[in-house]
């Protein structure tokens, strides 16, 4: 039986989930990989990485480093995406465990400075990849890919449990 935090959920089913797309994307082309669509960042390449990139500028505030450079604009396959998106999933999960969800933490954006408990940084981590591999979902459909990735939380609880 998987966990019943709520934190341990959105963590491990959100690194699931997305690698559960990269793999699919793996499968692909190149050219199906960074073809365009109209929709969200505009190929899977580019939303993959926006993902991947979002979740690394949270998880460098809530670790309280210096933003690193921002991962949108490079080119890189799947297997790339997938050895940053365990790199970046474990660096913000361990820094998810080791503060309390009700501490605060703040990051300057475009010359502002906001605060947030860490618990609503992490649920909005969590829900920014699941808005994004929708659109994901949308293009893989659209380029016909039979069987879509799973993606749900149901989806990852059985396949935790080892179900079918």
């Amino acid at each position: 039986m998987p966990t019943a935090n709520p934190l341990d959920i959105l963590l491990s089913h959100d690194r699931w989930a997305t690698q559960k797309l990269l793999e699919t994307c793996a499968g692909l082309s190149e050219e199906q990989f960074h073809r365009r669509f109209d929709i969200g960042p505009g190929s899977l390449h580019d939303t993959a990485t926006h993902i991947l990139g979002a979740m690394r500028r949270w998880g460098d505030m809530l670790a309280g480093r210096e933003q690193r450079p921002r991962l949108e604009g490079a080119r890189r396959a799947p297997a790339e995406l997938l050895i940053l998106l365990a790199d970046i999933a474990s660096d913000v999960a361990a820094t998810a465990r080791a503060h309390p969800p009700e501490e605060l933490v703040s990051g300057s954006r475009d010359g502002k400075t906001y605060t947030f408990p860490r618990g609503t940084v992490l649920t909005h981590v969590a829900t920014h990849a699941m808005h994004h591999r929708a659109q994901c979902l949308n293009i893989l459909r659209q380029l016909g890919v039979k069987p879509l990735p799973p993606s749900d939380v149901i989806q990852w609880a059985r396949a935790a449990d080892g179900q079918p």
